[in-house]
């Protein structure tokens, strides 16, 4: 009997590990906005969705780091779902209050960008498995928006190059 159990076992994890889940990746990280709070990045995420009905999103978390500390933390409770058999585009503002920018003075002098890592959790409720977190990590560099930028005076380089 044990050996029919085994064997049941072993069947039942091939074909569950068979299944396809989703899968997501970070599309864009860039500035989305200046404002006395400080400033907030948007990373955008794909997610595709292998199912013919749509998937719940429980939850995205978000970790922003640079020069190994952590600059921007927190999460975006109940996104919306994720369509079936499509890719969903989802946004994960993050802001950086000012006084934590510019405590990055070092990094920021040195090419006006900051060199940042980016972890991001999406945690979605799939009807077999349960709440299923789907990991993300990338890095990258932001630049930071220019003094002319903020009021509205353009792009410096494009002015330079005229």
């Amino acid at each position: 009997m044990s050996e029919f159990i085994k064997k049941a076992t072993k069947y039942a994890v091939d074909k569950v590990a068979d299944i396809p889940k989703p899968e997501a990746s970070i599309e864009d990280v860039d500035l989305k906005n200046v404002a006395k709070s400080g400033i907030t990045y948007l990373a955008k995420l794909g997610v595709l969705n292998p199912y013919s009905h749509s998937i719940p999103i429980c939850e995205i978390s978000f970790c922003l780091k640079t020069d190994n500390r952590v600059i921007a933390s927190g999460n975006v409770p109940d996104p919306g779902s994720i369509e079936a058999k499509k890719t969903t585009m989802l946004e994960v503002p993050m802001l950086v209050p000012h006084d934590i920018v510019l405590t990055l003075v070092k990094d920021l002098w040195k090419d006006w960008d900051i060199d940042y890592e980016l972890q991001i959790g999406l945690i979605v409720d799939l009807p077999v498995f349960g709440s299923f977190t789907i990991p993300l990590d990338t890095k990258g560099e932001i630049k930071l928006p220019t003094i002319g930028s903020i009021f509205g005076g353009g792009d410096d380089e494009e002015k330079e190059k005229e």
